[in-house]
């Protein structure tokens, strides 16, 4: 099973290179994140045209997240647990072919002097409760999506940069290396070493042309998933195209 994750900025200013590279890429399953629409008027049709069946999470003008998947998923949940006031749609989680999958959009977390900081880590805290008890059911998990940690110095292009920023902050790689130590094995570490590699490039200061990125998309694989692993890539073309997300596609191949 091949599943890829991407960060779309927008499903529908950026649907024709969804489109394009679904056809190209042939994914089983794509964990979309940054979707900027409400449900109803996420492009279903489309996708089904296209032979994806659509899970979705939408919310007016930011955030949203949805699973696309070739096999129709089942017993969907929507949001994460843990918060009742939280309102943001940044969460959605179904079993597909034998695999149970979360598509997630983690908070930004900046500026780290608001409340947006502490929500960052809160968010984290939910999610590794959750990430505990999928766990426990012994099943084949993958949480992918859009993490907004930079784990490590290599993955980006000026550590010094980012040292103050939420995604490079301390206790923010503190909750990624939690999350780690639960059990769950990060796929694109796992299967490659190289340093600067990159699955978002700012659209300022020629942040592309010039390779100035970060790794912040990230599929994170339970035991039984990580023991399946066979491949891992980041897909770096579409970020090179006209109207493009600032983010690229990362993709994980899965024998089940």
């Amino acid at each position: 099973m091949k599943i890829a994750s991407w960060n779309v900025n927008s499903v529908n200013m950026r649907l024709p290179n969804v489109l394009a590279w679904l056809e190209t890429a042939q994914p089983d399953v794509l964990l979309l994140q940054e979707l900027k629409c409400v449900t109803e008027n996420f492009p279903v049709a489309a996708f089904e045209a296209a032979g994806y069946s659509c899970a979705v999470h939408g919310q007016k003008s930011w955030n949203g997240v949805a699973i696309l998947s070739k096999v129709p998923a089942a017993d969907i949940v929507r949001g994460l647990a843990g918060d009742d006031s939280d309102e943001q749609s940044r969460y959605i989680e179904a079993t597909v072919g034998g695999l149970r999958v979360a598509s997630i959009y983690l908070p930004n977390g900046n500026p780290v002097d608001t409340e947006k900081y502490p929500y960052k880590l809160r968010w984290f805290d939910r999610l590794i409760t959750r990430a505990r008890e999928l766990l426990a059911t012994e099943q084949v998990v993958l949480l992918g999506g859009d993490y907004n940690i930079i784990p490590e110095a290599r993955d980006c292009y000026d550590p010094a940069v980012w040292a103050d920023d939420a995604l490079f902050k301390l206790e923010s790689r503190r909750k990624f290396r939690t999350l780690q130590n639960l059990g769950y094995t990060d796929a694109f570490r796992a299967l490659n070493d190289a340093d600067h590699q990159y699955t978002f490039w700012d659209y300022q200061a020629g942040a592309w042309p010039r390779n100035n990125g970060i790794r912040i998309d990230h599929l994170m694989l339970s035991p039984q998933a990580a023991d399946r692993l066979e491949a891992c890539v980041i897909d770096a073309g579409p970020r090179g195209l006209e109207k493009a997300s600032d983010h690229t596609p990362i993709i994980a191949e899965i024998k089940l």
